[in-house]
């Protein structure tokens, strides 16, 4: 083993800080009952307590009440929640039209389509080549028909911050629900629902060093949504099954830990990468938007190679990174994404994802890019593709 794993795929989850863990801590052992009513018994009440107390920390943070927070079992479930449960309220009242972007990440993409698969209608927006959505496609897409829109704050691969204000805009204008998957922006990039005509975000606990298996949907308050999880009564009779109030507890301090000055730093290894890979090798490009993007996001194609290759070489030298090669997806499909954005199957093949996290340093880049300029190298010296250059 390394004495040291240099982990750059902190947009797939990340280390949990110990601060958080010591939050949930008492709420496995001291406070582990379920959460009751003020005429329960004492430990039932500390652990609702515990658990109203975090959804105010979230909710706070965007700008909403406590009462708009449903907590869910990550950000699959909080899309699922917000998409289906919208359809299934507007349905009859409105209709059965539904718009999502073409990069989505797969919890909005593929909820989509299975509700194709059901007889709703569904167009996917094209974006450019940086991952921008066709705002004008947008406005002639909707009409009286359509229920919801659904596009993210920022893409889940390239990085690429949505202009999630006009979006807003565009969907409040046209009297059209919107949600946003703020996964991978959320307490990174400023969100406020008051300043937002936003009307479901959906946020997890994973990418922000907080506990797995824990999210949120925000609900704007009148917004028109079912139940589509049967069971008990929890979170506003909004989403069945018992409350995970340790890792609530946990996602609230994660929120809590998180930083200007720790976002500027991630920002700073971001530009460093983006630099440092450009200056010292050839034949790259940078997918996404350069001034756009979230601050823990660089997203390179290395050309004349494979992702797959980049990625096990690094990781025989001690790095994580993540590659949009089909050989790395379960779907066995290149990246959605740089497809979705006008690139081929080689840009696709040749991408590799850094996103950089709490734990990550400057001196982690500066290792990176010299293994890669290394294993760049070589690897190019066996390409065929490099060879027909």
């Amino acid at each position: 083993m390394f004495d040291k794993i240099i982990y750059l795929d902190n947009a797939a989850s990340t280390r949990l800080d110990e601060r958080v863990l010591e939050a949930m801590e008492p709420y496995f052992f001291d406070v582990y009952a379920v959460a009751t009513s003020e005429f329960g018994y004492s430990m039932g009440i500390d652990a609702k307590e515990g658990l109203m107390a975090a959804r105010e920390t979230i909710s706070k943070k965007l700008g909403a009440s406590p009462e708009e927070l449903v907590f869910t079992s990550g950000d699959t479930e909080s899309s699922n929640m917000a998409i289906k449960g919208v359809a299934a309220a507007l349905k009859k009242k409105k209709g059965s039209h539904i718009i999502v972007s073409r990069i989505e990440d797969f919890p909005v993409l593929n909820t989509a389509k299975s509700l194709e698969r059901q007889g709703f209608k569904v167009d996917y927006l094209n974006v450019d080549n940086e991952g921008f959505a066709d705002l004008e496609q947008l406005e002639s897409l909707i009409t009286k028909e359509t229920a919801l829109v659904s596009i993210q704050h920022a893409n889940q691969e390239i990085g690429t911050l949505q202009n999630i204000n006009e979006i807003a805009d565009i969907c409040n204008e046209k009297d059209v629900l919107f949600h946003t998957d703020a996964t991978h922006t959320f307490t990174r990039v400023p969100l406020d629902i008051k300043k937002i005509p936003v009307d479901l975000i959906t946020i997890s606990a994973h990418t922000i060093h907080g506990p797995k298996g824990i999210g949120a949907l925000f609900i704007r308050e009148g917004t028109p949504i079912e139940k589509w999880m049967d069971g008990g009564y929890q979170e506003f009779n909004l989403r069945a099954g018992l409350e995970n109030i340790p890792s609530a507890v946990g996602f609230a301090k994660a929120v809590e830990l998180v930083t200007p000055e720790e976002n500027a730093r991630l920002a700073h290894m971001r530009d460093y990468i983006i630099r440092k890979a450009f200056e010292e090798i050839p034949d790259v490009t940078l997918n996404g938007s350069r001034t756009y993007r979230t601050p823990q996001n660089a997203n390179l194609t290395f050309h004349y190679v494979e992702g797959e290759s980049m990625t096990l070489h690094l990781d025989m030298r001690g790095f994580a990174v993540s590659t949009g090669s089909a050989c790395f997806s379960r779907s066995l499909e290149a990246s959605h994404v740089i497809l979705g954005i006008g690139g081929d199957h080689e840009r696709a093949h040749g991408s590799l994802r850094f996103s950089f996290g709490r734990y990550n340093t400057i001196e982690d880049v500066d290792a990176v890019i010299s293994a890669l300029k290394q294993i760049v190298e070589r690897l190019r010296e066996i390409s065929p593709l490099y060879q027909k250059k």
